[in-house]
This record gives C-alpha cells, sequence and structure tokens, in this order.
C-alpha cells in the first residue's frame, strides 16, 4: 500500500462477511499439510448479501463514527462487527506453516535462450501494430499518437503543454469540476515541455517516454508539488526530493503534468475524498458516478484524455479498481518490480506501484521503463530485466489460462455476460482453459485486510492521535477497526499468506494464467451527501475488491483490461494474474483482449489533447 495503495474502506476491511468460500478442492488436506480446524464461523453463498453492510453517508456515517470511538464501541459494536463480517476467522485456524510477512519471490532463473528482439524492437513493432490497426470509432490517443505527432513536426511537446493547461483549466471551471489533477504549475510543465522540444528538433529524444504527459498520484513524491497524501494535513511544505519513479520519468523525459487526486490515504476503493483539498474525482463516463479508488485521480485523467499514462498504487485493487471502473487498462506488477521509495510506507506488504494507461501497449512501455531494481528501496533487487521477445504472436496457442468458474461467477449479471464471452474469445485464439482450484479465498481476504489495516494503523497511530479531527470520516472507521485485530491475527494471516503463495506455485505449475472479470461491480454512483461527508458501503467495496485481493495478498501480478459496457454505458474490465515476475504473458494475453472489443466508447468528458 505505501501510502494509499488501495484499502478499500471499511467496506473492504469489513468485507462484508460474504466470503468467497475456499473455491476448489485443493487446500485442507492438499500436498500441503491440512489443518485442524475447530467449528468456524458459517461462510456464506456467494449470492447472499452481507450480514452487515448499510451504506453509511451522511449523518448516519459521523454518527456511526462517533459511536465506533466511544468505550461502548471498541468494546461492544467493534467486536461485535468483526464476529459478524467473519473477521474472527483466523482465531479458529491451526496452521503451522511459518509466517511469510513480505511476498517476496526470488525470480526463476531463465533457460538459457537468446532475445529474439530486444525489448525496444518489441515495443516499436507493437506500437506500429496498433497505428495501423484499422478504427473507425472513437480511439484513446496513446503514447504511439503523441510520438507520431512529434516526429512529423505537427506538434511539439510546447504546444501540447499549452492544449493541456488549457484543459486543467477548463477541468477546474467545469460543473461538476473533474478534480482528477488536484496540484498542477503552470511554469513547470513549460519548462519540461520546452526540454522536450528542444531534444525532438535535435532529433535526440531520450525514450518512448520523451515529451509524453504524465501524471503522478498524491502519495509519491513530485518537486515541487506538496504530498498531501488525500489528506487535509499531510504535505504543508512542498517536496525538495523526488520519489524513485519521479526521477526516472523526468530521465525519460516525459512531461510531468502535476500530482492527481485520489482517496485520503488510499483507504477506500470509490476515490470518494470530501476534505478542502481535493474534493471526489470524476468518472469520465459518467460525472455522477465514482473512478474508483485509491488512485481515483490518475484514472480520471487517462480516461479524460489528459495524459496517457498515469502512476498509482496499489495495495488492494488501487489501480486496477480505478482503471476497470474508468475503461482503461491498469497494472500491478510484482511486488517489488517498481521501487516504491517516496511513498510513505503504510503497508509494507501488500502495496505494488503500477501504470494506468491508455493500451496494454502503453502499459508495456511503461514497465519497460519504470520496472528496475532501486538500491533506496529493499525488495525486488534480484528481479529478472524486462524481457517482451515472447509477446508477439498471431494466437494464443500453447498457452493454458486457469479459470475457477464459481469464484469467475461471483459478479454482476452484464459483467459475467462479457467475460464469459472473452474467456471464448481467448480459446478461439488457441488458448486452452483448464478449471483450477483457488483454496481458502475466505482466508485470503480477511487475512489481506488483516495485514494491511495493521500495517497502516501502525504507521499512522501518531496521526491518528494527533489529527484524528482532520481525517475523513471513512478514514477515521478504518482505523479504529483496525485497533481490533491483535498480534496473534497479524501473524495467524502472514502464516495464511505462506499456505496461499504455495498453492498458487502448484496452480502456476500447470497454468500460465488465472483469469477472472476485474471488478465484480461497475462504478458506483455518487449520492450528494457523499460529497460533503464521505460515504461508506461494506458491499460496494467487497464486490469492487473481490478479485484484487489474492494478488495484493501473494505479490503476483495483474492486468486489467477493459471488454465491454453495461448498458447504461459503464465499462466493463477483465483481469489476467500471472506467476511472480511473469508480466510478459499478461501483455501477450491482455492485447488479445484487447481485440475483443469491438468498439470503444468515447467518455463523456474527454479532452483531445492532440486535436
Amino acid at each position: 500500500m505505501g501510502v494509499g495503495s488501495s484499502k478499500g474502506g471499511f467496506a473492504s476491511h469489513l468485507g462484508g462477511g460474504v466470503g468467497v468460500s475456499s473455491p476448489g478442492a485443493m487446500g485442507r488436506g492438499g500436498s500441503i499439510p491440512a489443518l485442524r480446524q475447530p467449528p468456524r464461523p458459517q461462510h456464506f453463498s456467494l449470492s447472499v448479501s452481507p450480514q452487515w453492510g448499510p451504506p453509511l453517508s451522511g449523518f448516519s456515517l459521523r454518527l456511526f463514527v462517533h459511536v465506533a470511538n466511544t468505550a461502548f464501541g471498541q468494546f461492544c459494536v467493534m467486536p461485535l462487527l468483526l464476529r459478524i463480517n467473519n473477521f474472527t476467522l483466523m482465531h479458529y485456524l491451526d496452521i503451522h506453516e511459518d509466517p511469510t510477512f513480505i511476498p517476496e519471490v526470488a525470480a526463476e532463473g531463465r533457460k538459457e535462450k537468446p532475445e529474439t528482439k530486444n525489448t525496444l524492437e518489441v515495443l516499436k513493432q507493437l506500437m506500429e501494430t496498433r497505428s495501423h490497426r484499422a478504427n473507425t470509432g472513437f480511439s484513446f490517443k496513446g503514447i504511439q499518437d503523441y510520438l507520431n505527432c512529434y516526429r512529423t513536426g505537427e506538434l511539439t511537446p510546447f504546444q501540447v503543454a499549452k492544449n493541456i493547461i488549457s484543459s486543467l483549466e477548463d477541468c477546474e471551471k467545469s460543473s461538476p469540476p473533474l478534480r482528477a489533477i488536484v496540484q498542477w504549475d503552470r511554469a513547470q510543465i513549460q519548462k519540461m515541455a520546452e526540454a522536450s522540444t528542444t531534444r525532438y528538433r535535435n532529433k535526440c529524444p531520450l525514450s518512448l517516454l520523451d515529451g509524453i504527459p504524465v501524471c503522478l498520484k498524491e502519495e509519491i513524491k513530485v518537486v515541487p508539488y506538496h504530498s498531501r497524501v488525500g489528506t487535509a494535513y499531510l504535505g504543508t511544505e512542498p517536496e525538495t526530493e523526488d520519489a524513485t519513479v519521479t526521477r526516472k520519468l523526468r530521465e525519460a523525459g516525459a512531461i510531468i503534468i502535476g500530482v492527481s487526486n485520489m482517496h485520503e490515504l488510499g483507504t477506500g476503493t470509490t476515490g470518494c475524498n470530501p476534505n478542502r483539498f481535493h474534493g471526489t474525482a470524476r468518472n469520465p463516463y459518467n460525472p455522477q458516478h465514482f473512478t474508483g479508488g485509491s488512485s481515483s485521480g490518475s484514472a480520471a485523467a487517462v480516461a479524460a484524455g489528459l495524459c496517457p499514462l498515469a502512476l498509482g498504487t496499489d495495495g488492494g485493487g488501487s489501480v486496477r479498481i480505478p482503471a476497470s471502473f474508468c475503461g482503461v487498462v491498469g497494472l500491478k506488477g510484482t511486488f517489488g518490480l517498481i521501487s516504491c521509495h517516496g511513498l510513505l510506507p503504510l503497508s509494507y506488504s501488500t502495496v505494488s506501484l503500477g501504470p494506468i494507461c491508455t493500451s496494454v501497449t502503453d502499459a508495456a512501455i511503461a514497465y519497460s521503463i519504470l520496472a528496475e531494481p532501486d538500491p533506496l528501496y529493499p525488495y525486488g533487487l534480484q528481479q529478472p530485466k524486462p524481457s517482451l521477445s515472447e509477446i508477439l504472436t498471431p494466437d494464443l496457442k500453447g498457452l493454458k489460462l486457469g479459470v475457477n468458474w464459481t469464484f469467475f461467477k461471483a459478479c454482476d449479471a452484464e459483467i459475467l455476460a462479457v467475460c464469459q464471452k472473452a474467456v471464448e474469445h481467448l480459446q478461439a485464439l488457441g488458448a486452452s482453459v483448464v478449471d483450477v482450484p483457488l483454496p481458502e479465498m475466505e482466508e485470503v481476504r480477511v487475512a489481506h485486510v488483516i495485514c494491511i489495516l495493521s500495517e497502516m494503523r501502525d504507521f499512522l497511530q501518531p496521526d491518528f492521535n494527533t489529527h484524528f479531527q482532520q481525517m475523513n470520516l471513512e478514514t477515521r472507521l478504518n482505523l479504529t477497526l483496525a485497533s481490533q485485530f491483535t498480534a496473534l491475527d497479524y501473524i495467524k494471516a502472514n502464516r495464511q499468506r505462506t499456505r496461499s503463495m504455495s498453492f498458487l506455485r502448484e496452480i502456476f505449475a500447470n497454468v500460465n494464467c488465472i483469469l477472472t472479470p476485474a471488478t465484480a461491480c461497475t462504478a458506483p454512483r455518487i449520492q450528494d451527501s457523499d460529497l460533503l461527508t464521505g460515504n461508506n458501503n461494506v458491499l460496494t467495496t467487497l464486490l469492487s475488491m473481490r478479485y484484487m485481493q489474492l494478488g495484493n495478498f501473494t505479490g503476483i501480478p495483474g492486468l486489467v483490461v477493459p471488454v465491454g459496457y453495461t448498458a447504461t454505458g459503464l465499462p466493463i474490465s477483465f483481469q489476467v494474474m500471472a506467476k511472480w515476475w511473469d508480466e510478459a504473458v499478461l501483455f501477450r494475453v491482455g492485447l488479445k483482449l484487447e481485440e475483443f472489443r469491438d468498439t470503444t466508447r468515447k467518455p463523456a468528458i474527454y479532452y483531445d489533447i492532440l486535436a
């Protein structure tokens, strides 16, 4: 999570009491030693509503937060909620595996096979393929579109910067305001654009990102902006040192157009943030709906055309949920793939930093530039070099795609119908679809919540004591809930992580990928009271996080790709997960998923920066 690596609010942490009750048969009693279990809380079927989950907003949210922080709340209400929502599950499990506190996995040795093409050649071929693809309707402007303008002289980076500044001004005046970019500086944008223009004039661009507009989530340090992390009390002074990813973007020649909005401290999946510095980012496909969170502004900026690339953090779906709700591509890389140096270390065991983009090709470009060991970040130092040489294939022959249909079908009917057809599309391209077990998913849900909330509460304890009244109501509720977890809960949760990672090693010995819908619901509607006090809807957060937590808990990578729309025009997305360090297979499958969607609908809010 690093600050803001999406946790998903009280709802996500509560999880609504509805769990995916151990789909598949592997698990207790498989090749991993069986667990001795006394009677345990009932697991509910996926179709049943949460036992406790009324949507809280306005006065009801304010009242509940007040009660939760009284002695009565601490000793009666919150423990009761833990039991009702199955968060006492770890108490009933006897797990013998040693705990895994950090899901860091050593890269497997690659077979000695010479690369047929280097990464830059592959990326150039990908961009050429995309630019020549027949397109009769709307399409997002991607990195290749910007580069074509710069190389032909049709536009310069400086002219693009002027268009962006004009669009940012318009965003702030619109009703409702988009609130995608919450801090930007005209002089900073123009300075970077002028330097890039000079490089193109001299025919010496620094990289494929030279002159490309990008934004970074507000929890990522960017000089000279304030790292408020979605709060009203952090980042009182401008930053004087860039995060590692910020530095790498500057070295690549990117134009940083500002820092993007986020759910306060990454504690929610909606992007609802009523504090005075931020406001709630709006979904470009329908401004009356949420963007998803916590990387809300990053997804909104890409979907609205302000930039083809944005960075977010993902501790419980914070990149993938907003990318899915806003109809763009999002990548959560393997744990440790991209350096998190320069982010607040809220949840050190679940967060990955990743790109939100207009296309899978653009995600691969970002991956190739940002994925690298960082001496300032202790994880991922032994990662392999990015390899993309095997993603350029005409079909998917030879790939085995794993699906657990019980888990897969635990989503809204419209989402299921589209995603099932997407699976059929992948099969038609030669991939084989294999039924796979996904054991102990209820344990994964609970253990992930325990880990992320315990680590957050540990880091934010001084803030909770000092800045309690300045925090959003939802944040206060999350941290109050976190105080209920014990050291025993945390250790048991990390013992579960060991089991879950072992299960995945066995699964990935038989399949290349695991397929799921991206989210179990589409972007929820914004209520008027949400804009004033925030909200807390258990069921919504449960549905948005359902397919996300496995990747964060175990550290495996995941890619979400838009595959369709609901009858009301809201985006529907599909997720592909792979074993540690195998992002290349995600791109290979993701490129084929892009071919499944025959049309791309234009968002209601869209700025054509290259027009």
